[in-house]
């Protein structure tokens, strides 16, 4: 199988008088740790050590020095740009010389589509007078104040119960719970559990027959009819606030005063966030479109283990920011790191394929960032993370990479015909 032709092997050959001044100063490292019976440490000369200790244990730390300086001058070149880490094969190495293999992986070479002529449109954005209000009954669901009632439970109470599961008379493990809040319509229990409770009142005792789904987690349980010993010990209605400014206040909406203007904050951010998801599908469609129309030539594995190593790690961070240990997660989900980061594969193969086609877009249509430019980035990720320009700078790793952004950013509106 012939190797892709961003793929190069370029073979050093170190000869024995550059050889000799990497084995000196692999000795002059390492002399003055060096015993050797008659002489004192440090004065023992390459001749002697050579002799009593043999030039073959400088032979390591001579590779070093040549393998950092022979990939110094392959860099100085500018004939090949690494976009992952090089390999290093040492084939032959003695006291007359070495010879150094290095593997040098370049950007894989790129056919583009038609790129600018994809026919795809945006969805048009349209916010209903339903989508409103059932916002704003969102809104009121999440503020409502919780209060004990009389009377029988009805969907949207919360009940508080006591129960214990019987399957074929015998009580089975995990059936049992006592001043269990269960709000009813919430469907969190088993299928047919809470619609049988309502209509119970405070203090009143029931036996409810269900049957367990067939993919019941629990073994022994699945599709088997059981029987639940329910009591009701107290029943809890919702009351919702009233559409006023002591509502709107408590949304952190100071300047709402009135029904009519919280209907139209909330149409109005409605639109914005409908506007926003129709921009990213459409960017995602049309970066589809460019992945399927261009050809890239091999995409090299360690690429792709790097994204899936970024997005893992932002997983963890976003875990963390909710107070969990990705430690916890993973045993949560019964998986292991590596399990993660198997179905993360195929999305970072995605986020590569997508990075390398905007990176050529950008060199065939030389598209740059301006000082201004980056500086105005800055900025506007200064606000969306509420951060220092200097933070934004730090946290993205410097402002080349702030510009590496610009540029990616201006590439897809080039595709959007902006």
């Amino acid at each position: 199988m012939s190797k892709a032709k961003n793929i190069h092997e370029i073979e050093v050959k170190i000869e024995k008088k550059d050889w000799d001044e990497y084995l000196d100063k692999a000795f002059n490292k390492i002399k003055n740790k060096v015993s050797v019976p008659g002489f004192r440490k440090g004065k023992i000369t390459r001749e002697i050590y050579d002799k009593k200790v043999g030039v073959g244990n400088l032979f390591a730390d001579a590779l070093d020095y040549a393998i950092d300086f022979e990939f110094k001058k392959l860099m100085d070149s500018n004939e090949y740009e690494p976009i992952v880490r090089p390999t290093v094969d040492v084939t032959s190495v003695d006291e007359n010389g070495a010879v150094i293999v290095f593997t040098i992986t370049t950007k894989p070479e790129v056919k583009l589509g038609d790129y600018k002529n994809f026919d795809i449109k945006k969805e048009e954005v349209k916010v209903t007078d339903e989508e409103v209000e059932k916002e704003i009954e969102h809104l009121r669901q999440d503020y409502a104040e919780i209060i004990v009632k009389d009377g029988e439970a009805l969907i949207g109470d919360t009940v508080v119960i006591d129960f214990d599961g019987y399957l074929d008379g015998e009580a089975f493990e995990g059936g049992k719970s006592e001043n269990y809040p269960l709000e009813l319509g919430s469907n969190t229990f088993i299928p047919g559990f809470e619609e049988q409770i309502v209509g119970m009142k405070k203090g009143e005792e029931k036996d409810i027959n269900v049957t367990f789904p067939d993919d019941y987690h629990a073994e022994n349980l699945k599709g088997k009819d059981v029987v639940f010993k329910v009591k009701v010990n107290e029943i809890k209605a919702k009351q919702l606030p009233e559409l006023d400014e002591d509502f709107f206040l408590d949304l952190g909406l100071d300047d709402i005063k009135t029904k009519e203007e919280l209907y139209a904050k909330m149409k109005e951010d409605l639109e914005k966030n409908k506007s926003n998801m129709a921009e990213d599908k459409y960017i995602d469609e049309i970066l589809s479109k460019l992945s399927e129309t261009s050809e890239i030539e091999s995409i090299p594995q360690e690429l792709i283990d790097n994204e899936v190593d970024r997005m893992y790690e932002q997983i963890s961070q976003n875990i963390l920011a909710q107070g969990i240990k990705m430690e916890q997660y993973l045993k949560l989900l019964n998986k292991t790191e590596i399990e993660i980061k198997e179905t993360l594969k195929v999305d970072a193969e995605k986020r590569v394929r997508t990075r390398i086609l905007l990176e050529e877009i950008v060199s065939v249509e030389k598209i740059d960032a301006t000082d201004k430019e980056i500086e105005e980035r800055i900025e506007e990720l200064s606000h969306i993370y509420n951060m220092t320009k200097e933070e934004i700078t730090n946290s993205f790793g410097g402002s080349d990479i702030v510009k590496y952004d610009v540029q990616m950013k201006k590439a897809i509106e080039l595709l959007e015909g902006k």
